[in-house]
């Protein structure tokens, strides 16, 4: 019984990991269209987000997204991810560098691992 505990955490360790993956993936390659449909749908309903924040992502390019620090709870259904994001803005050919925090939680009825936090924020100084 312990081997199959086990192997269940492993399972959800690497669904974990391949959504965020997936996720700075995204924000990597500017899709941020999509990374709309990664949040979980309770979070948005509180938190609409408007097409002016997506066209203001729209103007940056990502040069470099790096996870600083993890933070997981002890049973493993939430995590905290704090990152370092540097944009290079299209129109003023000028980067800035600014700090997300992404809440992950596993969502159990969904299945899946999704963000219970909102896109970076190029406005950030």
């Amino acid at each position: 019984m312990l081997l199959a505990a086990c192997a269940g955490g492993n399972q959800a360790q690497r669904e974990r990991q391949q959504a965020m993956d997936r996720w700075q993936d995204m924000v990597r390659w500017s899709q941020y269209d999509g990374l709309v449909d990664m949040i979980h749908p309770d979070w948005l309903a509180a938190n609409p987000i408007r097409d002016l924040e997506l066209r203001r992502l729209r103007q940056f390019r990502v040069t470099e997204y790096r996870v600083q620090r993890v933070l997981a709870e002890p049973d493993g259904q939430r995590v905290e991810r704090d990152v370092q994001i540097r944009l290079y803005h299209v129109h003023s050919a000028r980067e800035r560098v600014i700090q997300h925090r992404e809440v992950w939680r596993y969502d159990e009825k969904r299945e899946r691992w999704l963000l219970h936090s909102g896109l970076p924020d190029p406005r950030q100084t």
